[in-house]
């Protein structure tokens, strides 16, 4: 993996780059859709060729429990596995491992953990979460780690990132012996924990510094913190990461976070947000999000959003979006899906524009201004 900075901006530490990656070059800032199953849910490859993603995040956990690694080596890995020939990212398992709290036990050797399909008990330890990355055949992989939840005590969180980065040093010695036979090309990110202390993330930065990973990841955030804690995190964790290498904040997709993290320095992030919530009926505008189910738009014959140039928006209307959405039609959540990712992947385009003539701040401002007045101020 190659990274290159093309542009900073003046007014802040927003940055545009590429990353060079086995499946083509990524331009950043990048928001990366979620396909955890191996599949962008509502869309196709093409769908998603056609908005401009060039990567998107599946998910280790997932893909190993259903339909198996060995499902996937059989057809020739993850890319020819979902017919996606570009890159690919994916998650270690860690954060569902977090989130299933009630079915799992973390001991410095590895996380046990009941499937939350039938209730068998498995084992993922560091090594296993990368290779089973490598049988993927991911453009990026992610460390196993540990994140402590919103509330943790300074105890727990200490815990957390000690096996986190005794974990992280696992990894990268079974990374590397992958990579040394030259049969796998794909790059290893390691993740920064350390909960909301400060220390703690310092000390944590410097131990993913250190390893020499390709690229850094910041986690544990997003994880039922208030905004102003998430903001303030997070700037003090981007500011103790090295220049030089792609930085990602996992699980983040809401423009107002977006934006705060690429004027921080921030180059990659992604979340279900935005499609899960085009499958429950709200659609996201230049004026703010609002939701299609609602009697008002029913006899609404305009886009989604005036200023969208998407095929959704220049092919239906609030009308009939509305009434696919309360019959249960499936072509709802195809169209609402691709409609909210094209919102999203011009944000960002945008943002990368405006680094690329030093006027971030300026464009972040006014996206944001004219977003909260939300459409009834239209």
């Amino acid at each position: 993996m190659r990274f290159s900075i093309i542009k900073k901006d003046g007014g802040c530490r927003a940055r545009c780059g590429i990353i060079s990656l086995p499946h083509g070059d990524v331009l950043t800032p990048v928001f990366m859709p979620v396909g955890t199953n191996g599949t962008v849910k509502a869309l196709t490859a093409d769908d998603l060729k056609e908005i401009g993603f060039d990567i998107i995040l599946s998910n280790t956990y997932h893909l190993y429990l259903r339909p198996g690694e060995q499902v996937i080596k059989e057809a020739g890995g993850l890319h020819s596995f979902m017919n996606w020939d570009r890159n690919i990212l994916t998650d270690s398992g860690g954060f569902q491992i977090f989130s299933l709290s009630a079915l799992r036990k973390i001991k410095s050797e590895g996380a046990w953990f009941q499937s939350h399909i039938d209730g068998s008990r498995h084992f993922l330890s560091p090594e296993k979460a990368v290779k089973i990355q490598v049988i993927l055949g991911s453009d990026i992989q992610m460390q196993l780690d540990y994140c402590s939840p919103w509330g943790s005590s300074r105890k727990e969180a200490e815990k957390a990132l000690a096996i986190t980065s005794e974990w992280l040093q696992r990894a990268k010695l079974i990374w590397e012996e992958e990579t040394e036979s030259g049969s796998y090309s794909g790059s290893l990110f390691s993740i920064v924990q350390g909960n909301f202390f400060p220390d703690l993330r310092k000390k944590s930065a410097e131990a993913c510094a250190e390893s020499g990973t390709a690229g850094i990841a910041i986690g544990g955030l997003s994880v039922g913190e208030p905004p102003d804690v998430f903001m303030e995190t997070l700037a003090c964790t981007a500011a103790l990461l090295p220049e030089e290498k792609p930085r990602y904040v996992m699980g983040i997709g809401t423009p107002q976070y977006i934006l705060n993290a690429i004027e921080h320095g921030i180059d990659m992030f992604d979340c279900v947000l935005l499609t899960r919530e085009a499958r429950n009926g709200r659609v996201y505008t230049r004026r703010g999000p609002f939701a299609l189910k609602k009697a008002e738009n029913a006899h609404d014959f305009s886009p989604i959003d005036k200023e969208c140039g998407c095929k959704v928006c220049r092919e239906y209307s609030r009308a009939y979006l509305r009434h696919l959405f309360k019959t249960g039609e499936i072509l709802f959540s195809i169209l609402a899906s691709y409609h909210n990712l094209y919102f999203i992947n011009e944000l960002v385009n945008g943002a990368r524009n405006a680094i690329e003539e030093n006027m971030f701040l300026e464009y972040k401002r006014n996206f944001l201004l004219k977003y909260t007045q939300g459409e009834e101020n239209e």
